[in-house]
């Protein structure tokens, strides 16, 4: 079929009303499907079962250093788990901490720190300045957004590249106003554009001039090793380019095992500066005696080390890749040749960011949600739930198995069709 935005009303209308048969067949089909979150499927959280079945002998409970893991203890998480993950995130062990299972409570805590204590010793806390924003690449992620917003912190949106944020942009907000404190970043396979960072963006990101003195970089690096090919894309090492800028305090890094083995009962991680590390021990052995370190030491035991790590990815791609492709190739056959849509083709990660014209995008949720399928609410992946374009959806192919995805995507092709021919004959 021809590009819509070129046919002349009469054309439209036709379109339109074979459209609207396709998506009354779809309502008459009374379908309950939900695509609003990137859940790993029971398929992936099944690749992880063994770890459940080890059984430790009484002396297998002991570190290295000899501490009973079944005990009270090492608030920052045991000597293996921090090792095996400083690999992951490319830091030495002093340099990370091993928390329990969501990098999202290792993130509220960091800010609430900061808006508590302020960011290292002699900082004036966040929450006695007069004005706290943050800068939000976008789109990105809601949850991230949520935690600003909690703390009144006001966000400012800044274009996605294809590189990662406007750069030009980041520097002018960071070096005029004291009142910028942070960034969030998403830097690998980012929610939902699937974008890696490029080294250029790394490096100004590491060494950009800041109004603030205590100016942070949130580093979530949730997708670190969430490969969907055997050419996976590389991230220059934030941490290491904050070193060579001179700004060693500069970033947090976050990642978890939530989509490595079990999103409920996985282990999350904080890599920084030794001086952040430091100060963040501090505050957590008042709040803690102990993570959960038999967790801790189960995935040491599971995951074993880097290369462990790896293969156990690669099954995960084995199983998210044709639901990736599907979408991919039902997208191209069905919109691809009429000018109304845009998405990305990730390398990793759990999304694929789509972009319908302009005023579009509500109206498309809207109308699949009422045929019985749920996707992320429109400008979810905007600061206070804000597109200005009304023109993101973000789509999550990895919980419904393949036949479900199939009619789930064909009802958005339809509908998306439907809602912007309806706008291309008001104008």
């Amino acid at each position: 079929m021809a590009d819509l935005t070129k046919l002349n009303k009469s054309e439209l209308q036709e379109i339109l009303s074979s459209l609207n048969k396709k998506y009354e067949d779809f309502v008459s089909r009374n379908l309950k499907l939900d695509m609003s979150r990137g859940k790993p499927c029971s398929e992936q959280l099944d690749l992880s079962m063994d770890m459940l079945e080890y059984r430790a002998e009484p002396g297998e409970f002991k570190t290295k250093s000899g501490m009973d893991v079944r005990n009270y203890g090492l608030v920052d998480g045991i000597p293996e788990a921090k090792e095996l993950f400083a690999q992951m995130l490319e830091v030495s062990p002093e340099q990370i901490i091993i928390g329990n299972n969501s990098s999202l409570s290792m993130m509220f805590d960091t800010i609430s720190r900061a808006m508590n204590f302020g960011v290292g010793e002699g900082s004036v806390p966040w929450c006695k300045q007069p004005k706290v924003k943050f800068i939000c690449p976008s789109p990105g992620y809601d949850r991230h957004f949520a935690i600003t917003q909690l703390f009144n912190v006001e966000m400012i949106v800044v274009d996605m590249k294809a590189d990662g944020p406007d750069m030009d942009a980041v520097e002018r907000l960071v070096s005029e106003d004291e009142a910028v404190k942070g960034i969030w970043c998403i830097p690998k396979y980012s929610n939902p554009d699937g974008i890696t960072y490029s080294d250029e963006v790394v490096d100004r990101l590491a060494g950009m001039k800041t109004a603030a003195i205590d100016f942070r970089i949130f580093w979530d690096n949730a997708y670190v090793v969430h490969h969907l090919t055997d050419c996976p894309d590389r991230l220059k090492n934030i941490i290491e380019a904050c070193n060579t800028a001179g700004n060693e305090d500069r970033a947090y890094v976050f990642a978890s095992t939530s989509k490595i083995t079990f999103p409920g009962a996985g282990i999350a991680m904080m890599a920084s500066s030794e001086n952040n590390i430091s100060m963040a021990k501090k505050y957590l052995s008042i709040k803690t005696i102990g993570p959960d370190k038999l967790n801790e030491l189960r995935h040491v035991r599971f995951l074993k080390d880097m290369a462990g790590i790896t293969a156990h990815m690669k099954k995960h791609a084995a199983i998210l890749k044709p639901k990736f492709d599907l979408v991919l190739d039902l997208m191209e056959s069905e919109l691809g040749d009429k000018n109304i849509a845009s998405w990305n083709k990730p390398n990793g990660g759990y999304f694929i960011s789509f972009n319908a014209m302009p005023g579009c995008a509500a109206a498309t949720v809207k109308m699949a949600a009422d045929a019985g399928v749920v996707f992320t609410p429109a400008g979810a992946t905007f600061p206070y739930g804000k597109d200005p374009k009304d023109r993101n959806i973000r789509i999550a192919p990895t919980l419904p198995p393949m036949n479900e995805l199939k009619t789930a995507m064909e009802l958005l092709c339809t509908c998306v069709q439907i809602v912007t021919i309806k706008k291309l004959l008001e104008l």
